[in-house]
């Protein structure tokens, strides 16, 4: 049994992380700066009320943080630390170290938390990517967009999860009566927890081609694909992914093999020595250019996608990878399968009044989620924050797991008020 430091959930409710430590018989403490967040939802609560230690720092100062875990640490030694979302990626980077535990270095996920220093360190490397600028200021702003042409996409450096995202792909969209440039900076966007956007824009040629994910484990600079997810979209525009297809990785396929060499490249430009990775990448013409390096673990119940095509606990593994007890040998699934997601929507705005599910069942389907609840106010996707649950199919054939999966949600009915 190990002791295990959990900083934060993802989205403030993902509990997958602890679950997967108690189930293992571990042990753990929480930090956070909010622990009302997490002790006002039942369903989180009843974890939290099994851990070692629910530590609170209300504005996470460094200094604090590491003085509160280290006299856990004397109390009974931490093994290993486990952060799931990237506002707290540079605080965990650093106490991991002082605490000696396997972790990204610091230096690299202080990198990885500005997306445009992500760009120079990949373009110093000669990696593909669009052109891209910073901007910190409307004047800058604007000059970006001019230099580098329609269309381009424009996101926050230290943005996460698809949010505050904005394209101009027309001269329309530079119109002074529709155009976003005069008031995008400052954002004061919040990302919860107490940290808000520090207001440097990427700005970057928009691209066309596929949408893939490729999630990575990475353990001592030696780098694993699990797999690549074919990620399908809903129309412009709209930034929410409709659903995906996860697909294990295959030695010797080609494609495979080639995804591999790109995103290594990448994690090895940054530096990204230990953990988990989501890499967003965008199949081009010209071959995969990179989106975006999200490191760590794959949210938005992805992971629990990538675990039902492995016939494994992706977080269990996430664990044991951080405990110094995984190896990347023992990662290859038993059997080739595809897990597909497609997520349940509406289309107008409104208050959920109740959620009517299908009333059949099917093998297959291996997965229902609905994550709002009634009460919920909803409105159609924008960003994936907007939707309302999900259903996995778990097949052989793609095609086949991909048409069980649709009839699911068009059979799914949400009634509004």
């Amino acid at each position: 049994m190990a002791h295990l430091l959990v900083i934060d959930l993802p989205g403030g409710n993902d509990t997958d992380i602890l679950k997967a430590a108690v189930d293992a018989g571990h042990t753990f403490t929480f930090l956070t700066s909010d622990l009302a967040l997490y002790l006002g939802q039942a369903e989180v609560k009843a974890y939290l009320d099994q851990a070692f230690a629910k530590i609170e720092v209300p504005d996470f100062s460094y200094g604090q943080v590491e003085e509160k875990i280290l006299a856990i640490h004397r109390q009974n030694p931490l093994d290993a630390l486990l952060c799931l979302i990237e506002i707290r990626l540079i605080e965990a980077a650093r106490l991991a170290q002082r605490l000696k535990l396997h972790h990204l270095n610091p230096l690299s996920a202080r990198l990885l938390r500005d997306k445009f220093d992500v760009r120079l360190r990949l373009s110093q490397a000669g990696l593909k990517q669009p052109d891209f600028a910073l901007a910190t200021t409307t004047a800058e702003l604007k000059q970006a967009v001019n230099t580098l042409g329609l269309p381009v996409l424009i996101k926050p450096a230290d943005g996460y999860g698809s949010q505050n995202i904005v394209v101009l792909r027309t001269e329309e969209d530079l119109d002074p009566l529709f155009s976003p440039l005069e008031v995008m900076l400052p954002s004061h966007a919040d990302y919860g927890l107490g940290v808000l956007a520090n207001d440097r824009l990427l700005v970057e040629r928009y691209m066309t081609g596929d949408f893939i994910g490729c999630d990575t484990f990475t353990i001592d600079n030696e780098h694993y694909l699990l797999g690549v997810n074919e990620k399908v979209m809903f129309p412009p525009p709209s930034f929410a992914i409709r659903g995906s297809c996860f697909t294990p990785r295959i030695a010797g396929d080609a494609r495979h093999k080639a995804l591999e060499e790109y995103v290594f490249a990448a994690l090895d430009a940054v530096g990204f020595d230990q953990g988990a990775t989501h890499i967003e990448l965008m199949m081009t013409e010209e071959g995969p250019q990179l989106i975006e390096i999200n490191p760590r673990l794959v949210g938005a119940k992805i992971a629990r996608q990538v675990g039902y095509a492995m016939n494994r606990s992706i977080h269990r593994d996430l664990i044991n990878l951080h405990l110094g007890r995984l190896t990347l040998e023992t990662l290859s699934p038993p059997k080739h399968q595809v897990a597909v997601t497609r997520w349940v929507t509406v289309q107008v705005q409104g208050i959920i009044e109740s959620i009517q599910l299908p009333a059949w069942t099917h093998p297959s389907i291996v997965c229902v989620d609905i994550l709002k609840k009634e009460g919920h106010s909803v409105s159609s996707p924008f960003e994936n924050s907007d939707r309302i649950g999900y259903v996995v199919a778990l097949d052989q054939s793609q095609p086949e797991a991909e048409a069980l999966a649709e009839r699911y949600i068009a059979e799914t009915v949400v009634h509004l008020r």
